[in-house]
């Protein structure tokens, strides 16, 4: 199973002023982070995409391609990229541009966003919100499967035999995830194309999705696909202190990121019980010292058979030190535990 760590950019915001901390000083951690990830021997790396105030990253293209510089193993994801107002060509570029930097090492994890902003931004209608991932992802497909594109679809103009360069190192194509938040539909194109899953489980129960995820089992096999080549995911938030202390007080970050999500969309205040309940056994978060995530991770993978786990690390912007020992714990003792767990 591969160990990664995942990150949106969260920023937090002054109380007096009501603005952010700086993106510049928040992207030069991110650097240093992800190389120390790639130091700790973790799997992989992933940058999501948002447009809002509260995150620095709107473009992980740019950030993977300062990281594939300064690593040396790590693979390089977007957590993700939002396609439905994408330009695939430009996706497939940006992305195999950072495979040839990182010589191998990008990938690409595609969903429609939970975030609405990029949307009328890029001057997309939203009432073709369905239809637009539809087509971006038919066509980036085709772009990963072929160097010389012939494509046409309803909501862009088509492409008549255009190369698109530059070709990543593997004979030109670039793994693709489909991330999902646990919506069958989507599930279910991911499992009929044959496309590695990867599920955010940021809230409930995660024994929640185990149906959902049985039916990409099922529905992936059942289209003729390889079962040796089936990969699923989970991407869910985390942070780690073998001080209990320090675990305690990330509540006030966390829950300051969850409220100001939450202000948008109508949700309760964020408290203690639920994050208390998040951090339990069955709860969705991996928040703890090593034994606790380490025995929750096992968990997943007892529960799901997943291949991946990206631990969503830095809700509500926590301090730099602490991100740092959060990364270094879970590469040098999280990571050895479950690889030797698993074997």
């Amino acid at each position: 199973m591969e160990l990664g760590i995942g990150m949106f950019g969260d920023l937090s915001f002054d109380l007096a002023t009501g603005k952010p901390r700086s993106a510049k000083l928040k992207l030069q951690e991110i650097l240093e982070q992800i190389k120390l990830a790639d130091e700790v021997g973790l799997d992989v790396f992933g940058l999501g995409e948002h447009h809002r105030p509260d995150y620095a990253v709107s473009s992980p293209e740019i950030v993977l391609a300062a990281a594939a510089s300064i690593t040396k193993n790590i693979k390089l994801t977007s957590t993700v990229t939002v396609l439905s107002s994408a330009e695939p060509v430009k996706v497939y570029q940006d992305f195999s541009t950072i495979d040839l930097i990182s010589n191998g090492r990008a990938e690409i994890a595609v969903g429609r966003g939970s975030f609405i902003e990029s949307f009328p931004l890029f001057g997309y209608n939203l009432k073709d919100y369905d239809q637009l991932f539809e087509e971006k992802l038919d066509l980036l497909l085709n772009i990963n499967n072929n160097e010389v594109v012939n494509w046409k679809g309803q909501l862009r103009a088509p492409l008549i035999n255009q190369t698109v360069l530059p070709r990543a190192t593997n004979n030109g194509q670039l793994p693709i995830w489909i991330a999902v938040g646990g919506t069958p539909a989507s599930v279910l194109r991911a499992a009929v194309l044959g496309l590695p899953l990867i599920v955010a489980i940021i809230g409930g129960m995660p024994e929640q999705f185990q149906p959902l995820i049985e039916y990409y089992k099922e529905a992936y096999l059942a289209n003729g696909h390889d079962a040796s080549k089936m990969q699923i995911g989970i991407h869910s938030h985390s942070f780690i202190s073998n001080d209990k202390a320090i675990t305690d007080e990330y509540y006030y970050n966390y829950a300051s990121q969850m409220d100001r999500i939450g202000s948008t969309r109508g949700w309760a205040p964020y408290t203690k019980m639920q994050y208390n309940g998040g951090r339990s056994k069955d709860g969705a978060l991996f928040i703890g010292d090593a034994k606790e995530v380490t025995d929750k991770i096992l968990y997943m993978h007892e529960l799901f058979g997943i291949t991946r786990f990206i631990g969503h690390m830095d809700v509500g912007d926590p301090s730099h030190a602490t991100m740092m020992k959060s990364i270094e714990i879970f590469g040098k003792e999280i990571a050895p535990a479950v690889r030797k767990a698993i074997l």
